[in-house]
């Protein structure tokens, strides 16, 4: 069958934006090497025009001239349109392009959303909101048990306030905080005791020992060459 009828030939696919723009491009460079070309060949009929002189010859150079000229303004145009048909289609694959990171977001979005829902089913605001009033219960019942735990044990737990400032009053007056002159009872001396009669010393000598005639305008030292202090003298 499939030779009298021949086989289907499969449909090549069609040439993406970047293949069209690629092709165009080179198209367009092939263009611009032959305007470099006719260039190179205006520059020489140029100098010919200049050293040759007026007549048929200079006209026949600047005729050669003219038509490469022409044929220069041919290819620019073409290279012109290339390099619009390339900047289109450049324009249509960012575009295009452009249009895929958006699916690509989308896409991404849509994901994210459906694990955000799932997530939001396990979390719920009111189970929040009784986790913290849970919280709250414990952090009381804590609290109670360290002050249970840091009472003091052995003491009154009904105090008289008059009752205390009464013994703290007594205790003062004890302690002898009043006194004359701001200074305690306690620091104060006893009036009746003769303490100056216990603490009495006897009165230094108010006579000098005989010294050398020497030493007379010099001071008693004693052995280790101090000056010596003179001792209390005996009375009977």
């Amino acid at each position: 069958m499939k030779r009298v009828f021949g086989a289907k030939k499969d449909k090549e696919p069609p040439p993406s934006v970047q293949d069209a723009s690629d092709r165009i491009t080179k198209r367009g460079d092939n263009v611009e090497e032959k305007i470099k070309k006719l260039d190179a060949e205006l520059a020489r009929y140029k100098e010919q025009i200049k050293k040759t002189r007026p007549g048929p010859a200079q006209e026949a150079v600047k005729a050669r001239a003219m038509r490469v000229l022409k044929q220069k303004r041919m290819y620019e145009g073409q290279r012109d349109m290339l390099y619009n048909q390339t900047f289109n289609l450049d324009q249509v694959s960012f575009a295009a392009e452009g249009i895929k990171d958006a699916q690509q977001t989308m896409s991404a979005l849509k994901s994210a959303n459906k694990d955000l829902k799932g997530m939001m089913k396990t979390v719920k605001i009111d189970d929040i909101d009784s986790l913290q009033d849970e919280m709250m219960d414990l952090m009381d019942v804590s609290s109670e048990i360290q002050e249970s735990l840091g009472r003091s044990y052995n003491l009154p737990d009904d105090i008289d306030e008059d009752e205390l400032l009464g013994e703290l009053d007594a205790l003062e007056a004890d302690m002898g905080f009043e006194s004359e002159g701001g200074m305690p009872s306690y620091l104060q001396p006893d009036k009746e005791s003769d303490l100056d009669g216990e603490l009495s010393f006897p009165s230094a000598p108010t006579g000098h020992a005989p010294m050398p005639a020497g030493r007379a305008n010099m001071q008693a030292e004693d052995e280790l060459g101090l000056p010596a202090v003179p001792g209390p003298s005996l009375r009977n």
